[in-house]
């Protein structure tokens, strides 16, 4: 379970910041002396310290002499953290838009004459890691879901990793189905954690509809907005390699509309014909 603390270092606060902070919401209003004393921090960093803490609006500056510091409330610290990320994030999105004419011009051309030779084939797919990259990908999938997700999994071990993601694409309506493997074709361990992932599922996102396929899953993975006008669609998907530890694995991205809709045909069929609405047999 997170640490309540490790949100200081989740707003970029230094170690010297942190300490600061979490000795003021201890103390109150004091001096920077006091918290110098209080906390540890060098009487020739506090001021620099507090002033940044100050600059982000974690905590008040009181005038007087000597002056002295006010810690926000807890809930206006995480308000302002969110605000101070959503205003750098525009601003960084202004001075990227700034660019985007002179660098397109420059460099758009330059892709496209060393894109001449590749053929659509060769531009099916391309491949991320398993793990950490392949979790956000995911992420982004279910973020750019305008109609439909679709899930295909053993377990959906990694439902922590996405569970934010899913949540919004609840929120927006998204007709979400996920295909489980029967846990009777699941190792025990695997089935216990998918056990506790379905019961997870079934409270905190009733709107989802599970099925659990009887017969083996040749791939796992997720597709979003398949059209059968093969114009759209995106997905990502990695094949049963049950030999291959998942740090030496890797998975495939795919926008063609063609295949992505070859996969919601499979996805259909197997939901359709080979599979049940609970694990019981």
């Amino acid at each position: 379970m997170a640490d309540a603390s490790d949100v200081f270092n989740r707003v970029g606060l230094t170690e010297y910041e942190t300490m600061a902070l979490e000795e003021l919401l201890s103390l109150g209003r004091t001096t920077a002396p006091n918290l110098a004393e209080a906390s540890g921090i060098p009487k020739a960093r506090v001021y620099g310290v507090l002033d940044s803490l100050a600059d982000r609006g974690f905590i008040k500056v009181v005038p007087g002499r000597p002056k002295e510091y006010q810690p926000k409330s807890p809930a206006e610290i995480l308000d302002r953290a969110v605000e101070n990320r959503r205003q750098s994030f525009e601003g960084f999105a202004s001075d990227v838009e700034e660019y985007r004419d002179v660098f397109l011009s420059e460099y758009r051309p330059r892709y496209e004459r060393a894109s001449e030779d590749i053929s659509p084939t060769a531009e099916l797919f391309h491949v991320v890691d398993v793990g950490d990259p392949s979790e956000r990908e995911t992420r982004r999938l279910y973020d750019h879901a305008d109609e439909t997700l679709r899930v295909i999994t053993n377990s959906f071990a990694y439902l922590d990793s996405v569970d934010r993601a899913l949540d919004d694409a609840v929120e927006r309506g998204i007709d979400i189905s996920i295909l489980f493997l029967h846990p009777d074709r699941l190792p025990p361990e695997k089935a216990a954690i998918q056990a506790e992932v379905v019961e997870r599922l079934d409270a905190e996102f009733p709107e989802i509809a599970v099925r659990f396929s009887t017969k083996k899953l040749p791939w796992r993975g997720t597709l979003v907005d398949p059209s059968m006008d093969y114009d759209r669609g995106e997905a990502i998907l990695l094949v049963e390699e049950p030999d291959v530890p998942n740090h030496m694995r890797q998975a495939a991205l795919t926008d063609n509309g063609s295949f992505v809709a070859g996969m919601k045909r499979y996805f259909d069929l197997v939901w359709e014909y080979e599979s049940q609405p609970s694990t019981q047999t």
